[in-house]
């Protein structure tokens, strides 16, 4: 089994200090003295061993010893430690070292640099007091007092505690890094599968109506572009956050999720549809709410399921009062609903459907700038406005090889990658 390795560094203006500490905590005849002392107080024999044998007998790791006659130099060595990733288990330092900094003032800017490393600061005269080191330094939990001239076996003593110690920290730090990792992976491939289902579920009503093509993935670009106009500029910017966002871009999809309770013999009808089917249709807003809702009801994380189901219910509701299931007005209807209006209207105008052709998207961007304050929220028309360029690039491509890059860079500039912002 491999020995574990630590590195040290003794920080002192006497050499010969140095090589005291190499003799206790690094030569090898110190090594066979202290098995000798082992095998005194067990009864083993170790005679004829040689040094390393003696090491494979030795349960105490290796240490391996970087020396420093100023604190400055000492404090060099600690940057150019941790910049090449080899960090120092423990540092010795001598508190008197003229003309440089003492070791208070050398412990202190090493702490600033690396705040996790153990310090023993060594002394043959009471230059500080315990109480002057405390109010000078603010990582005494950190720090030990050594008396020169140092015991051999307290120097081993006080050296394993400190390595102990710090390997156990820094494996704590890897493990908690690692766990995070793997949280975090397993959280994404959690929220890629959600998303999936998500978007299949939203696909399968979308199915039953074969000439709505990409509608789903340009529904969610068109949202995007109007949330994230508005959350920077406008009136709704304080209601408008990172988790907003995500949760309307991914809600949008699901606003005609309630289309799978009407018949294929309205839902698909290529003329116009007589009062009585047109009140079934409406109802498609009430059957996709209701689902939507029950299911945010069963789970307490998926917030988002809360915002689908007020768009499904609530994006036919017009700003004039005029709209359906409820004949809500003004800021009585939620303003993600308000939001996917515009960009499911928009989207709508400009598809070609079974009952009619697709507008240019000239026309539809004047009528819905003239549905302003009637059918639509005056502010996000101005959102529409400012985004013009970007609805008109992505309506005008005639390939869906053209369009669906387009929308694919819409969505990615409109999702928040955060997870906290996809719950």
């Amino acid at each position: 089994m491999s020995k574990l390795t630590f590195n040290i560094l003794t920080v002192d203006d006497n050499e010969s200090i140095h090589e005291d500490y190499r003799k206790v905590l690094v030569d090898e005849e110190t090594d066979l003295q202290l098995v000798k002392a082992a095998e005194f107080l067990f009864g083993e024999d170790s005679d004829g061993l040689d040094p390393e044998q003696i090491k494979d007998r030795m349960s105490s790791p290796i240490y391996k010893l970087d020396s420093a006659l100023q604190g400055a130099a000492g404090l060099a060595k600690v940057e150019e430690s941790l910049k090449n990733d080899v960090p120092y288990a423990c540092a010795f330092i001598d508190v008197r070292m003229p003309p440089g900094w003492d070791g208070v003032e050398t412990a202190r800017r090493i702490w600033e640099v690396d705040p996790d490393l153990p310090i023993v600061l060594c002394t043959a005269y009471s230059d500080h007091s315990w109480e002057e080191i405390s109010q000078e330094l603010d990582r005494t939990d950190q720090l030990l007092i050594l008396k020169k001239p140092f015991d051999p076996i307290e120097l081993r003593q006080i050296v394993a505690s400190q390595t102990a110690r710090w390997g156990l920290n820094r494996q704590i730090i890897e493990n908690t890094l690692l766990l995070e990792q793997r949280v975090k992976e397993r959280t994404r491939e959690m929220l890629e599968t959600r998303d999936l289902v998500f978007f299949t579920l939203a696909r399968l009503a979308e199915s039953r109506d074969p000439e709505t093509g990409e509608h789903l993935e340009r529904i969610e670009g068109y949202t995007g572009l109007l949330v994230n106009w508005l959350a920077e500029n406008g009136p709704y910017q304080d209601q408008i956050d990172d988790v907003y966002r995500a949760q309307l871009c991914r809600s949008s999809i699901l606003h005609d999720i309630g289309k799978v309770g009407v018949p294929d013999g309205i839902l698909l009808k290529p003329g116009p549809l007589t009062p009585d089917e047109f009140e079934i249709m409406k109802q498609h807003t009430i059957i996709g709410a209701e689902a939507l809702e029950d299911s945010a009801l069963k789970s307490k994380s998926c917030k988002f399921l809360s915002m689908a189901a007020e768009i499904a219910r609530y994006h036919h509701e017009r700003f004039d009062g005029s709209g359906y299931p409820h004949g809500i007005k003004g800021f009585e209807i939620p303003l993600s609903a308000r939001i996917v209006a515009v960009a499911d209207v928009f989207d709508a105008l400009t598809s070609e459907r079974v009952y009619k052709i697709a507008m240019e998207p000239e026309n539809a961007r004047k009528l819905i700038v003239g549905e302003s304050g009637k059918h639509f929220d005056p502010e996000i028309v101005k959102a529409f406005e400012a985004c013009w360029e970007s609805f008109k690039a992505c309506a005008e491509a005639p390939e869906k090889s053209q369009r669906i890059p387009m929308v694919a860079q819409l969505i990615q500039q409109a999702l928040v990658t955060s997870t906290v912002a996809t719950v």
